[in-house]
Order: structure tokens, then C-alpha cells, then sequence
């Protein structure tokens, strides 16, 4: 059979409107993956930016922390672990500047900010005392104070200086509050305060003065100028901020 020029034309036509149809589609598909893919990049470079700002904020929020800590509560903190204390400022405290002169002697204080209520703290490990009663013991046969007596000294000695009669009101901390700070022994004094400006002017004061066999002891002075409830609630929320390992 003959085939015109019409007939070829007409083929040739039929046959690249079929041949083009894949192509598009091709094309088209083809175009689609690469948006998507595309797409996928840019999230994924969002997310590894807003993860690397996050963990910047987080480092730079770290050593905020590290630069804000005060000298006095870095040093506090070395001589709590040295007597086997561990300790953290309770929520609403704030640290002040502790009274360390040759009258009073304590290594970290802290208020509740809108409240007359401070609370002074002082630690002491026992080792060298156990150290130094040992070796007076070996070489001249002696026996010295027990060192784990040492705490009821130093509250006493407190007590006497701070209050404006030298009396107190003293007992001793019952076995299930020893528990709570895994002491072995410890006591309360409670006292009018004398009118002196190291002191703050503060009318009264708890001291809580207790103690680990062998380890160390810790003292807390709770300054007040009034004795009601909004005391002894204070002194309830600040209770847990302290104790023996």
C-alpha cells in the first residue's frame, strides 16, 4: 500500500502526541519529588538551627548559674561536703552576707525576702578533732573531750553570746527529727536576743545545733522579731534545705 505525504504527516503527529504523554508525566513527577525533597531539606535546617540555638540557651543558662554562685556560699559549700553536710538554698531564700567577725562566727546566711526571718548557718567536720584525740591518746595516754561533744560547746558558747541574759531554753531533738537529718544527736535553744547590731537587732533566735558521730556537725540560728506562727512557719520551710549524707 502507497503512503500520501498526509497520511505520514498525520502518523507522525498521532505519534508524538502518544511519545509526549510519558515524558510530561515524567517530568512532572520528577518536579514534584525535587519540591518535596526540597522541602524536607529546609525543615530538617530548621530544626538543626532551633536545636543548636536551644542548646545554647541551655549551655549559656548553665554557666549563668556557675558565674551568679557567690564566694561565700562556693566556700560554704567545701566545708559542708568536708563535714559530710549537704545543702541547697530553699525556694524564696535569699543569700545574704554572713556575720563572721571574733564575736559570732558563721559561713553562710540567707533571709525570706518581706519576712523579719534569717537564718545563719555554720559547719565543722570532725576529722581533725578525731585526728588530734587519737594521737594525744596513743602518745601520752590522756583522754580528751569526745570530739563528738564538740557540737554542744559551740552552741552553748553561741547561746550565751547572742542572748541578752545569758539564759536559753534548751532541749534535746527528739529521734524522729535526727532521723530526718540522719544525725546521731542534737538540741534546740531558744533565746532573747541582746540588742546589738551584729545581730541585726532581732528580739529572738532558735539555734539547732546537731550532729553526726565521727563526721562533723552542723549550727542554725533562726532570727526573729516575732514568735508567733509566721515563725516556726518559716523556720518549717527552711528545714529541709540541710543534712548529714
Amino acid at each position: 500500500m502507497l503512503v500520501t505525504h498526509h497520511d505520514a504527516f498525520v502518523n507522525i503527529e498521532i505519534f508524538k502526541r502518544f511519545t509526549a504523554l510519558p515524558v510530561m508525566n515524567i517530568i512532572n513527577q520528577t518536579s514534584k519529588v525535587l519540591l518535596v525533597t526540597a522541602g524536607i531539606l529546609c525543615l530538617a535546617q530548621i530544626s538543626a538551627t532551633a536545636q543548636s540555638k536551644k542548646k545554647g540557651k541551655v549551655k549559656s543558662s548553665v554557666l549563668q548559674q556557675r558565674v551568679v554562685m557567690s564566694g561565700q556560699l562556693s566556700l560554704f559549700l567545701k566545708e559542708a561536703r568536708e563535714a559530710g553536710v549537704d545543702f541547697k538554698i530553699p525556694a524564696n531564700f535569699k543569700e545574704i552576707p554572713a556575720v563572721n567577725n571574733e564575736n559570732f562566727s558563721f559561713d553562710f546566711a540567707m533571709t525570706k525576702p518581706g519576712q523579719d526571718f534569717e537564718v545563719w548557718l555554720q559547719v565543722h567536720s570532725l576529722r581533725q578533732n578525731w585526728l588530734s584525740y587519737d594521737q594525744v591518746k596513743d602518745i601520752t595516754g590522756k583522754t580528751l573531750d569526745n570530739p563528738d561533744s564538740t557540737y554542744l560547746q559551740a552552741a552553748r558558747a553561741h547561746a550565751t553570746a547572742m542572748s541578752d541574759d545569758d539564759k536559753y531554753f534548751a532541749r534535746p531533738l527528739p529521734a524522729r527529727v535526727l532521723e530526718m537529718y540522719n544525725a546521731d544527736a542534737g538540741k534546740t535553744y531558744l533565746f532573747n536576743l541582746a540588742d546589738l547590731p551584729e545581730t541585726r537587732r532581732y528580739k529572738y533566735a532558735l539555734l539547732i545545733a546537731i550532729q553526726k558521730d565521727h563526721t562533723g556537725y552542723l549550727m542554725a540560728v533562726c532570727l526573729t522579731n516575732e514568735k508567733g506562727p509566721a515563725f516556726f512557719k518559716n523556720i518549717n520551710q527552711a528545714r529541709d534545705c540541710i543534712k548529714f549524707r
